[in-house]
């Protein structure tokens, strides 16, 4: 890709932060690159002074990783890492389900439904970068109802890092069409005030979602070593 078509003339760490997930989810930025400032400067058209705070971003995020003396890398893990990360996760956010049952109110309710009206919309555009984002709201606001800050904290930094391998699968519509049925039916468990089922289908999304993944890994990825 060559510098960003439209460059906006505020927020460019955001915008190049953009530019730079792109890279890394299509593969032209691989796992355990080196991000060269200067590279990805000329590459983007502008100074490093945004690119640098664009990959503070995604360190932030997860995506990338400092290594101290030696510079900035996408981030890599084993599918050994994965798959245990993965039953963390589910864990938690079947933890974070429950306790939603008990903190949920009109307001959440209008916003669970507008989210999962959106990803239904993206289903049908085939937006996987769309749906990605607003299944991160979805998980994220039920994190937040779990009203347990350590449990919130904890499930972010399994999302960060699995951002690398769950990305990918996103881009089948099949995938997320599933995924926005499991979706459905969590919210629905919530809303009754069902904690076992509210738990049980949370825990049961995650490694449904983990099941998806890896029939998404080609064995030749680099990923899946």
């Amino acid at each position: 890709m060559s510098s960003p078509k439209e460059k906006p003339e505020q927020g460019l760490p955001i915008f190049i932060a953009d530019e730079l997930k792109h890279l890394i989810y299509t593969g032209a930025l691989k796992p355990g690159e080196r991000l060269n400032e200067a590279a990805l400067a000329l590459r983007m058209g502008t100074s490093r002074g945004p690119i640098r705070e664009a990959i503070r971003m995604l360190t932030g995020l997860g995506i990338v990783k400092a290594v101290v003396n030696r510079g900035v890398f996408v981030r890599q893990i084993s599918m050994r890492e994965m798959l245990e990360i993965y039953d963390l996760r589910a864990l938690v956010f079947g933890f974070a389900a429950e306790r939603a049952t008990e903190h949920i109110g009109e307001e959440h309710k209008q916003l669970f439904e507008h989210l999962l009206a959106q990803m239904d919309e993206a289903c049908e555009a085939e937006d996987a970068d769309r749906y990605y984002d607003l299944n991160l709201q979805f998980h994220a606001m039920i994190l937040r109802l779990s009203n347990n800050h350590r449990a919130h904290e904890t499930y972010d930094e399994y999302v960060k890092e699995l951002h690398l391998f769950r990305r990918r699968y996103f881009n089948s519509p099949g995938n997320m069409r599933r995924s926005n049925i499991e979706h459905k039916s969590i919210f629905e468990a919530i809303v009754k005030g069902a904690k076992v089922k509210a738990r049980t289908a949370a825990e049961r999304h995650v490694l449904s979602g983990r099941q998806r993944l890896l029939a998404s890994i080609d064995d030749s990825s680099p990923l899946s070593g």
